[in-house]
């Protein structure tokens, strides 16, 4: 498992946008466990949707 230094969406191993999978990539997680973590973060009130779309429009595309 490698981490990078910087947060950035990966263009293979994504099912959306990428943003799980960078964040998994960028703190060395399992994109599973990202992945599962947000699912049971959405049955909690709170901006989840919102977060996950600022995070894609501000996370760049990894290789740019």
């Amino acid at each position: 498992m490698t981490t990078t230094a910087t947060l950035t969406r990966p263009e293979h191993g994504r099912m959306i946008a990428g943003v799980c999978a960078g964040l998994a990539d960028r703190f060395g997680w399992s994109v599973g466990t990202v992945r599962l973590l947000f699912l049971l973060s959405c049955l909690l009130p709170g901006p989840q949707f919102v977060v996950y779309l600022v995070l894609w429009v501000l996370m760049p595309r990894r290789g740019w």
